[in-house]
């Protein structure tokens, strides 16, 4: 993709920033193109599945150690909610060697920088079991399946919805993603599961108030569709 390199420097910029500066934004990036060699050869996209052995927080990422089938690795991805002994899977990742990190003060022989994705399973949602999840209140209160029923008239409105987290996602287009299910709807009516952007953090099983704006038919391409979204959430137990 072009410019990708552009990109992964600036999010190692980013990972070097002190705990209390801001990251510089993708429009704020130097026009000074790679290296022709560079720029001709692709950064592979990685999949890592592990389990977390050790994690902390810096800046706003979230560092983890994980354990995997081909031994310890090092990975970092947009704050997250994550703790020792869960499964994750970081997607769209690429590999650093002898990466120095100034914020840490310290070097990596190897590290990961990707998305979180869910945990075990990097294309869906998690089983969390059967889901009943009390409806939230007041005139804005919709369920899951209501949203969908309702969808034209609460376009661009702001709602609140209940319900259990069966998928974050971390870090994408600088907003963190989740999925959130009630009970309400059907898997064949595809009406029971609603995506949330926010920039707040949940754990998948998580039960989480989350008031945002309605938008519709959302497309941000490479098949990432969303016929109902719930925008710029706030989340609240």
């Amino acid at each position: 993709m072009k410019n990708r390199h552009i990109i992964l420097a600036l999010v190692v910029l980013a990972l070097g920033c002190g705990k209390n500066e801001t990251a510089p934004s993708v429009a704020k990036a130097p026009a000074a193109a790679p290296p022709a060699s560079a720029a001709e050869t692709p950064i592979p996209k990685l999949t890592v599945r592990g389990v977390v052995e050790e994690t902390f927080d810096a800046s706003e990422y979230t560092y983890m150690r994980l354990k995997t089938v081909d031994g310890e690795l090092w990975a970092a991805v947009g704050k997250s909610a994550v703790k020792k002994g869960d499964e994750v899977t970081v997607v769209d990742a690429a590999r650093m060697d002898g990466f120095e990190s100034k914020t840490l003060n310290r070097t990596f022989d190897k590290i990961v920088f990707g998305n979180l994705g869910t945990p075990g399973n990097a294309s869906g949602p998690a089983d969390v079991g059967k889901i009943e999840v009390k409806r939230a209140e007041g005139a804005r209160g919709r369920t899951v399946a209501e949203l969908f029923a309702q969808k034209g008239p609460l376009k661009d409105r702001e709602v609140s919805v209940r319900g259990k987290v069966v998928k974050f996602t971390g870090g994408v287009m600088g907003k963190n993603w989740i999925h959130l299910r009630d009970g309400s709807g059907t898997r064949e009516g595809k009406n029971d599961d609603v995506t949330v952007t926010t920039t707040q953090v949940a754990a998948v099983g998580d039960v989480v108030l989350a008031t945002g704006t309605v938008r519709l038919d959302k497309d941000f391409g490479a098949g990432y569709t969303y016929p109902v979204l719930i925008e710029n959430a706030k989340l609240s137990k």
